[in-house]
């Protein structure tokens, strides 16, 4: 009876998994989440068909289904990463890539070190998983796009209920199929995610999954004809405490700006995402910041002031944090940057 159960289960989600990719492959998405999204769907349909006996080809369509299958839990990792606008970092990705390549090589093809490879692949899986979900919660008070608030809560939870909590049996017992009962539960945690993946691509909009940046942010010192009065209200008060130098504060979260503010954190959250223009609360921070660290590294009265002292001052509590917050603004580094005003300077007094 389980069995059956199970079996039903997991040809619906294949059946749901079908129908997303050919959504997928239709619909109007960015191309970069468009990939992820096919190669996690793909990787899902072969996952299951992998972990179901019945379902499970023999031969070479063993092993490319399996590469298929192993190589789910990397897809869900760098596809939630890019819709949380979290680009993980080069190594990571290669690094995860030769991770999964080898211990398919190894498990499949090296006689005695299936077992080997086995864990050392479940081992790689959970740690993007846990990256997942590390982004996924932890980086969730910086998010302004309500929508995608929600996605951070309920996917990271949906993916370490169903992957890492399998991952950890596996890696403590071996395949889930000599368990029907935790195959059951397998099969329905997988249902529901891809349902919930489902439901997001029918009901979203070009703020989470169309266009990455949205509307471009807007000067503070525009005031907007769609302001109401109260918006107009709260953005004087922001315009004056940024003019203040509050996104000096080092760790400011919108939760403390609000206080400061005295004024709820949703509609502060909503004028800088909706009005202003910005997607993290981290980016219109930075849009502050690095306007300031500008004026620093051109000026003659800084131009000793060391970059660590300035990256201190504006808020930041490391340099490597402040050096990428300022290549993705100006495309530089802070050093650069400042070099090339002064020897522009320099050009310009020589030909005066």
């Amino acid at each position: 009876m389980i069995e059956q159960a199970d079996f039903f289960i997991r040809l619906i989600s294949i059946g749901a998994s079908l129908m997303l990719l050919a959504l997928l492959v239709e619909g109007e998405m960015r191309q970069g989440l468009k990939v992820t999204l096919i190669g996690l769907v793909i990787g899902t349909i072969a996952y299951v068909i992998n972990s179901t006996p019945a379902l499970e080809p023999a031969g070479w369509g063993d092993s490319v289904i399996n590469l298929l299958a192993m190589s789910a839990p990397f897809w869900v990792w760098i596809f939630a990463r890019r819709l949380f606008e979290r680009e993980p970092p080069a190594w990571a990705v290669f690094g995860a890539i030769i991770g999964y390549s080898l211990t398919w090589i190894v498990g499949s093809f090296v006689d005695g070190l299936g077992s080997f490879a086995f864990h050392a692949n479940r081992a790689i899986s959970l740690v993007l998983i846990v990256d997942l979900v590390r982004v996924g919660l932890v980086d969730r008070a910086d998010d302004l796009v309500e929508k995608r608030r929600i996605i951070r809560l309920v996917l990271p939870l949906l993916i370490a209920a169903q992957a890492a909590l399998i991952l950890l049996f596996e890696i403590s017992f071996g395949q889930t199929s000599a368990f029907p009962a935790f195959q059951l539960i397998n099969g329905v945690l997988i249902l529901l995610i891809t349902l919930f993946a489902g439901m997001a691509l029918l009901r979203t909009d070009g703020e989470l999954l169309i266009d990455t940046e949205g509307s471009a942010p807007v000067e503070e010192e525009t005031v907007s004809i769609d302001f109401t009065p109260a918006e107009q209200v709260l953005h004087g008060k922001l315009k004056e405490a940024m003019a203040g130098g509050a996104y000096r504060e080092t760790g400011l979260s919108i939760t403390a700006l609000s206080e400061q503010l005295n004024t709820p954190e949703h509609r502060l959250r909503a004028l800088i995402n909706r009005k202003l223009g910005y997607r993290n609360f981290s980016a219109f921070l930075n849009r502050h910041r690095i306007a300031e660290a500008r004026k620093k590294l051109t000026s003659p009265d800084d131009v000793d002031l060391p970059v660590l002292t300035i990256a201190m001052d504006l808020g930041y509590n490391s340099l490597p944090t402040f050096n990428r917050a300022f290549r993705a603004e100006t495309g530089t580094t802070p050093s650069e940057y400042r070099r090339l005003a002064f020897e522009q300077t320099g050009e310009s007094t020589v030909q005066n």
